[in-house]
């Protein structure tokens, strides 16, 4: 081609002439021959060695139908749980930061725990931890179940058995457990979840959790001294026959101002007989008896334990007697009184006695009072703190809960019975082709004296393998033999 700037030239062409090749021989087809012949061949062979394939196909089925069938069935379990409320998410990495202060059982998962970025990762190490798995070891006794002598291998196992995974888009936790037991795979997925709800209440460092603690301590030693001061008020109310001070004192005034006023009355009445009758007259002694009993009463309620004296009066008039009666001296025993009401002769404590105990009782009553007032405002506040933290812990709901499996996860039966006469029948194949081969060897080809004198060495050395030292004599053939393909000028030939 010419590229400068002036018209292109047409070149020659030369002229083509027919050039005839001698013809190549028909190598492909006489290729493809062999190889039929070879198949129908090795076919052939196959097809006349059929029934020890078979039998090799049976064998191969049995074997892996025993196998199958003596593996033990294995269930699984899985329950699914619902991600954390967002309003929780502080109370969370807050119970991340104190997880590895929690004990020995978290320490593991301690540093996961600081660095988690969501509730599902915390979760998942929480469900992972030494703690929530010792705890399923213990309550269902896994090292007897998983035959382990150390916790340590019996914890392996558990997590060998168990799947906990997290969808990264919806969030949602799913927890799968094996067993072979369907029973306790179940239980062991809602162990699981309970485990997760209790870890996360002990771990919860929310304002709330330690204001709960605190009304917790603080409630029972309001409880004590509530009791305390409701035991001491009884019995002081018990001794000294009061329930209420106030009511019982007002009640007693005007019992005693009743009779006082009657006793007026009678005192009037029989002043008024005795201008008209004698002392005799049975009017007179009645009415006279009556105002002594009123008299008795009034000084009983009084607490005037006296006795009613008459003064000794030197005239003989009637008048100057009746005067007298209404008069007497009344002498008050303090220590008679108290003596008289613990004695059990008045069922209630008298109006002289009501000061001093108006007083010990108001003190007991208002102990026992402010106690029971700060034991209600406690328990107010106890019960707010726990609804209130169960609003800042995180909370687990179940999606899902775990039932009891109805059908086995493994062995796949059908599966292993296939692939057990697969394994048979193609390893019979195997070795009827490879035997063929192996007989089509030349038996001077190196690589079958090298084989046979493995075999040879190998039967030597195995003494079980040979009998009355046959090894032994086959082993120095076979040196003899390698002596002899050793030396060039022995001209012998190699046998075998």
């Amino acid at each position: 081609m010419n590229y400068t700037g002036s018209a292109p030239v047409r070149q020659p062409v030369p002229e083509v002439h027919d050039v005839h090749l001698p013809m190549a021989p028909e190598v492909s087809e006489i290729q493809i021959a062999a190889s039929r012949e070879w198949q129908a061949e090795r076919l052939r062979l196959l097809w006349g060695r059929r029934r020890a394939l078979l039998r090799a196909s049976a064998a191969g089925l049995l074997a892996s139908t025993l196998v199958a069938f003596l593996i033990p069935k294995s269930y699984i379990s899985t329950t699914q749980l619902m991600p954390p409320d967002a309003q929780s998410t502080s109370a969370m990495a807050m119970m991340a930061g104190m997880a590895a202060k929690a004990g020995a059982g978290l320490g593991a998962m301690a540093s996961d725990l600081l660095g988690v970025k969501s509730s599902g990762a915390l979760f998942i190490g929480v469900l992972r931890s030494q703690t929530a798995q010792d705890r399923l070891i213990q309550q269902f006794d896994l090292k007897k179940v998983y035959g382990k002598r150390l916790v340590m291998d019996a914890r392996t196992k558990l997590d060998e058995n168990t799947l906990i995974s997290e969808d990264r888009k919806s969030g949602i936790i799913t927890i799968s457990v094996t067993d072979h037991s369907p029973q306790r795979a179940a239980a062991l997925a809602t162990a699981y979840v309970n485990q997760l709800n209790a870890l996360v209440s002990e771990l919860s460092t929310s304002s709330a959790h330690r204001e709960r603690e605190f009304l917790e301590e603080r409630l029972k030693v309001a409880k004590q001294d509530l009791d305390d001061a409701s035991n001491q008020l009884a019995q002081f109310s018990s001794k000294n026959n009061t329930l209420d001070i106030q009511q019982e004192g007002k009640a007693m005034l005007d019992a005693a101002g009743t009779i006082a006023g009657e006793m007026i009355a009678a005192q009037s009445q029989l002043e008024g007989l005795r201008q008209i009758y004698t002392d005799n007259n049975s009017r007179v002694r009645s009415l006279n008896a009556r105002v002594v009993e009123l008299r008795r009463q009034l000084e009983k309620l009084g607490g005037t334990q006296g006795i009613v004296a008459k003064k000794p009066v030197a005239s003989s008039s009637p008048k100057s007697q009746a005067a007298a009666d209404p008069s007497p001296r009344q002498v008050a025993d303090p220590t008679a009184d108290q003596a008289a009401v613990q004695s059990g002769a008045m069922p209630y404590p008298t109006i002289r006695s009501l000061p001093l105990l108006g007083a010990k009782y108001a003190d007991y009553y208002r102990r026992a009072k402010i106690q029971e007032t700060v034991f209600e405002l406690l328990t107010q506040q106890y019960e707010l703190a726990k609804v209130q933290e169960a609003k800042e812990t995180p909370s687990v709901k179940v999606l899902d809960a775990a039932t009891i499996p109805e059908k086995k996860s493994f062995p796949p039966r059908l599966m292993i019975m296939f692939l057990g006469t697969f394994l048979a029948t193609a390893s019979s194949v195997v070795w009827v082709l490879g035997s063929a081969r192996w007989r089509e060897v030349d038996p001077q080809d190196p690589r079958k004296v090298l084989l046979h004198e493995v075999a040879g060495t190998l039967k030597a050395n195995m003494p079980w393998a040979s009998r009355n030292g046959a090894g032994a004599v086959a082993a120095e053939k076979v040196s003899v033999s390698q002596d002899r393909s050793r030396d060039p000028l022995s001209g012998g030939s190699l046998k075998l």
